[in-house]
């Protein structure tokens, strides 16, 4: 395999990939183009503090009280201005739905435990919980399937 990378500025940017077929490396590497909206960060608000926040800081971004909230790497909690569904269009592709008003960054799940009626919870690095849907937990084991 060979890689090649060319710099040019006064190009449109454009990547192409040729192999022989398709697998699992082909696949993340078209989730990783597609997914990159050129952000690497999303502002933040807590009481008289503005951050900006690194996605790969962010355990999850979840709804509470009708504001959607981003929860980091200590638990602090920032409120963000835009909307789930106009930030799951710009997040990287390790941010999965784990229910109708949350997103989690995949790499920073710490694991899935299962609670007293039969749900699922995500429980994570800083030690936020949150709630996994049946159906969002069903495609979550399926894409840790095909890895």
């Amino acid at each position: 395999m060979k890689y090649k990378l060319i710099i040019d500025k006064d190009a449109d940017e454009e990547i192409i990939a040729r192999v022989h077929a398709p697998s699992s490396l082909t696949e993340q590497i078209e989730n990783l183009v597609c997914s990159f909206s050129g952000a690497e960060s999303i502002m933040g608000y807590s009481d008289d503090e503005m951050k900006k926040l690194l996605f790969s800081e962010i355990e999850c971004i979840t709804v509470i009280d009708k504001k959607v909230i981003a929860i980091d790497t200590n638990g602090n909690r920032f409120l963000l201005k835009e909307r789930l569904r106009d930030l799951e269009n710009i997040l990287p592709s390790y941010f999965i739905r784990i229910n109708k008003s949350a997103l989690a960054n995949e790499h920073r799940i710490e694991r899935f435990l299962t609670v007293f009626n039969g749900g699922v919870d995500a429980v994570f690095r800083c030690g936020y919980r949150e709630y996994v849907s049946r159906r969002c937990f069903s495609q979550i084991k399926r894409r840790y399937e095909r890895i």
